[in-house]
């Protein structure tokens, strides 16, 4: 039998032992204090040349524009600014005179404060950012409980082995239905993308019956939704780096993880606006679908290219809507359909709260990006092929607070059952 002592000891040994285990959790979370985010408006060559510059000289982190690169005149540029960087580059800044302003004072108040309404439950909730493991068990849960309307395929699984289910949406037909295929963070810093997703089939589900819009759209056709697209970055986010972009892949040819998987496929692929730099966010990969998660829904999309109709895919920040093309200023064949229609969606998405986006082609709307999913959709046959850029325009950036996800959502719900509708109408 143990002494007083003994249990004393060894109760000490447990707790010491606890919060090395907690030390080192922490130690792996990477922390913003002190880091700003800056919006520049470079007005001359010169202020280009110069945030040029500053990139290669200090470790910054490009939010919009997604590189150095892709910085051009009269376009604004957000950037996160480490804290041990922000003498020089508030130095550099005053001395070129270019306008500037802060967007975010302290990059870690910012962080904390997403989850406005107290610390994130346990469960899936609609209205906070959730867990990959909680997004898993709603996926199982959801799809269970609605048998009738809704049913799962695995369809691969990521880099680290996790599995990349698709969810399948409309009434059961013996025949195969036309189709439209969502996905949601493709990067894994845009939270907001993810939980639109998920709104979204929560909505499709409660509301087929009662909304004729919906009823007929699941009778007539098949949504498929693909909650999470990298889902080893977007558990990253949680666990260790807020502000993780890529994927997680490793290569012996490098000591940088991760590629852009909005930079993987193949249209244009590695050509205007992607890295063949292993180290850059905007990383194209080694080869068109050398990420598995690209490769797994390009192989769905490939087997079912005869009956999806539609491709969306969703993403943050900048309140846009863009169709192809990004990797040339080429007009698409489609390029006045896919404009009316998207500035019709906007309209039905700006009726709910007043919210405005910009519609056009990725090329000449934002910046060119070669390899991006809706271009490769387009190339394939898949006409009407649609970027979103959901809220905000840079107050939070992918850090929109948990408060502003049901707006959102309910938002952007609009813009997508309208082109839902058009699609269905507009059979091809």
């Amino acid at each position: 039998m143990l002494s007083r002592v003994e249990i004393n000891y060894t109760a000490n040994m447990r707790v010491l032992l606890l919060f090395g285990l907690v030390a080192v959790a922490l130690a792996d979370i990477t922390r913003f204090e002190g880091d700003k985010v800056f919006r520049l408006k470079p007005v001359l060559d010169e202020h280009v040349t110069l945030i040029k510059k500053l990139a290669k000289s200090v470790e910054v982190d490009f939010w919009r524009p997604e590189s150095a690169e892709l910085v051009t005149i009269d376009v604004d540029v957000d950037i996160r600014v480490p804290a041990m960087y922000l003498d020089i580059v508030s130095t550099t800044l005053q001395q070129s005179e270019m306008e500037h302003d802060i967007l975010i004072e302290d990059l870690q108040t910012a962080v904390d404060g997403q989850s406005d309404s107290g610390p994130s439950p346990r469960t899936h909730s609609y209205t906070k950012y959730n867990s990959w493991d909680n997004v898993q068990s709603w996926i199982n849960s959801i799809s269970s409980s609605n048998p009738s309307l809704i049913s799962k395929e695995v369809i691969g699984n990521t880099y680290e082995g996790r599995p990349m289910t698709v969810l399948k949406l409309g009434v059961k037909s013996g025949s195969t239905k036309p189709a439209i295929f969502m996905d949601c963070g493709i990067h894994a810093r845009e939270w907001i993308s993810p939980a639109f997703c998920q709104w979204f089939v929560k909505e499709a589900l409660s509301t087929y019956g009662s909304d004729s819009q919906m009823t007929s759209l699941l009778e007539q056709m098949d949504v498929y939704v693909l909650p999470v697209f990298n889902i080893d970055g977007y558990d990253f986010t949680h666990k260790s780096n807020r502000m993780w972009r890529k994927t997680r892949s490793r290569s012996s040819d490098s000591s940088c993880v991760g590629a852009d998987p909005n930079r993987n496929w193949n249209a244009g692929w590695c050509t205007l606006g992607a890295s063949s730099n292993p180290c850059s966010d905007t990383f194209c990969g080694y080869s068109p679908e050398s990420e598995i998660e690209v490769k797994n829904v390009a192989d769905f999309i490939r087997r079912n290219k005869s009956a999806i109709k539609a491709y969306i895919t969703v993403h943050s920040y900048s309140q846009l809507v863009l169709f192809p093309y990004s990797y040339t200023f080429d007009l698409a064949a489609d390029h006045s359909e896919l404009l009316k229609l998207g500035k019709e969606a906007a309209a039905a998405l700006r009726s709910l709260y007043g919210t405005t986006y910009t519609i056009g082609p990725g090329a000449a709307t934002i910046y060119p990006a070669a390899g991006g999913s809706d271009d490769w959709a387009y190339d394939l046959g898949v006409k009407y092929s649609y970027t979103f850029e959901l809220r905000d325009t840079g107050r939070y950036g992918f850090l929109l607070p948990e408060s502003q996800i049901k707006p959102t959502c309910e938002e952007t719900m609009l813009a997508v059952k309208y082109i839902a509708a058009y699609v269905q109408k507009n059979l091809y």
